[in-house]
């Protein structure tokens, strides 16, 4: 269905696969679909059409504001390119930073001998953060062992202290240890 389809398909690469259990009316509603998207959707300037381009987005609200070992506080401005339709922090966005502030938090006690892998993510999103606002993020290591780090942080509004998102990441560490 894929490749032998005779509709243009700018929406799909190369080695897309299209179950042929899929029948051709589902196939075309999921082609309609992306391509009623991609005409109202927004259009990303050349420059965020790049491997890892959320991670500079991402960068540019995030500020480290403390490091020790274990524990690091960073403060977040949810600016509009990380806001959602009801103007606060898009969750996407939420989890990118969980992630980015987990795997700093992580490495200021494994040693850079070992590379992390992230098992698990859990977020809980408590309240929103509103556009505009400055949110402190903190991350503190809840277990280090030999083979992997769990690592918890909390989304805070600057101004009120009000806990609006919380997350839990777990890292194993790679290689791991011998026994």
């Amino acid at each position: 269905m894929g490749e032998e389809s005779s509709k243009p398909n700018d929406f799909y690469t190369k080695d897309t696969i299209i179950s042929e259990k899929l029948s051709e009316a589902a196939a075309s509603l999921v082609d309609l679909r992306f391509r009623r998207d991609s005409m109202v959707g927004p259009k990303f300037p050349t420059q965020h059409d790049a491997k890892d381009s959320f991670s500079e987005l991402i960068c540019g609200c995030l500020k480290v504001h403390s490091v020790l070992p274990g524990k690091i506080s960073c403060i977040l401005s949810v600016k509009p390119a990380i806001s959602n339709v009801y103007q606060s922090m898009h969750g996407g966005a939420v989890g990118a930073v969980a992630e980015r502030v987990s795997i700093a938090c992580a490495r200021t006690v494994v040693g850079k001998d070992k590379e992390l892998f992230l098992g698990e993510l859990s977020m809980s999103f408590v309240s929103a953060a509103p556009s505009n606002v400055e949110v402190v993020v903190d991350g503190s290591v809840i277990r280090s062992g030999r083979n992997l780090t769990i690592v918890a942080a909390d989304f805070r509004l600057k101004d009120s202290g009000k806990l609006v998102y919380a997350s839990n990441a777990t890292f194993y560490h790679m290689p791991a240890a011998s026994l």
